[in-house]
């Protein structure tokens, strides 16, 4: 009995000093004092959860202190808490057909809750916007289709979304769900990349179809102005348009990333706006903070590649998707 005590003693102890050494990665760029007031010096990123095949969509669940992200090629949701870590949370999550097999990313990518705190999914297998018929404490594979299609036409595979106070869905429709991730693919039936709202009432508008490749989107403070991120390598930029009813207007570049670095991995991609209005983006090389006037305050360098970022609720939290990585960046106490 004595042995098993101690074997037992022995073995939480084991396990608290791997809980105490998390691995830590990336270096945090102050460009701008005002950082100061967001990231505290000495703040790390640390790995939390890490060999997925590519991890995206992060979100944050408060009423069951969760986070969950999609794995896309697998076409599964992955839940971490700090109790147990990381656990399946549902599979199929994009690709729900059961007779045709198909390749590429076929799985959901950005994750987020509706007005009434329903997950709704961008679902690139799917090819459409769905909302997840189950509750978030037990979820289930039985998908309500949101929107589907724009005139009639199947759209490539919806990356980004999110909703206004008016319980109005905006999201982006980029190729890269499609199996050759081109605007070639024998499978697309819109000629183009568009950004597109959904109604309360159903109807599908389309708001732009001139950025190549549209991916994050956001809104800043008041939804007055929308951020679009586009990861087309030629426009690396994060765009910003006003919000006129059903109409985008005024669109021009909010910050280009054209002159970063070429050996860093990444560009443009998915992100989050707290608040105050300050920016939290994934860029070439890893996450890039501004302020809601578009200044460039600082950047957390990773090695591999982010793809987007998800705040908790006190918003002192920012989780990134980081390729086969999930990360939990406590910016301050």
């Amino acid at each position: 009995m004595k042995k098993i005590i101690v074997f037992a003693v022995f073995i939480i102890a084991v396990h608290c000093q791997i809980r105490s050494q998390n691995k830590t990665v990336g270096t945090v760029e102050r460009i701008d004092a005002a950082l100061d007031a967001i990231i505290a010096p000495g703040a790390k990123a640390e790995i939390i959860a890490e060999g997925f095949n590519w991890s995206e969509g992060p979100l944050w669940l408060e009423k069951i202190h969760a986070l969950i992200f999609s794995d896309v090629p697998e076409n599964k949701i992955y839940k971490w808490t700090a109790a147990k870590g990381t656990e399946l949370y549902l599979t199929p999550s994009g690709y729900t057909d059961t007779v045709i097999k198909r390749g590429g990313e076929m799985g959901s990518n950005g994750l987020l809750l509706d007005n009434k705190g329903r997950l709704v999914l961008c679902q690139d297998g799917n090819r459409q916007m769905g909302r997840m018929n189950a509750p978030l404490d037990h979820p289930a594979a039985n998908f309500i289709t949101i929107a589907s299609t724009y005139k009639g036409k199947r759209f490539s595979s919806p990356n980004d979304a999110v909703y206004n106070k008016a319980g109005e869905l905006f999201f982006t429709d980029p190729p890269y769900g499609l199996e050759t991730k081109s605007d070639n693919d024998p499978k697309k039936e819109i000629p183009f990349n568009g950004v597109y709202k959904v109604k309360k009432d159903g109807t599908v508008i389309l708001l732009i179809d001139s950025i190549p490749r549209p991916n994050g989107i956001a809104f800043l403070p008041g939804e007055k102005k929308l951020l679009i991120a586009c990861s087309d390598g030629r426009k690396p930029n994060w765009y910003v348009y006003d919000v006129k009813g059903d109409a985008l207007m005024n669109g021009k570049i909010f910050y280009s990333a054209a002159g970063a670095p070429k050996n860093v991995k990444g560009g443009p991609d998915g992100m989050k706006v707290d608040k105050k209005g300050n920016v939290f983006a994934s860029g070439p090389g890893g996450i890039w903070i501004f302020n809601k006037d578009a200044k460039l305050l600082g950047k957390l360098h990773l090695t591999e590649q982010a793809s987007n970022c998800a705040l908790s609720t006190d918003e002192k939290t920012l989780y990134i998707t980081n390729d086969m990585y999930v990360l939990k960046f406590k910016m301050r106490d």
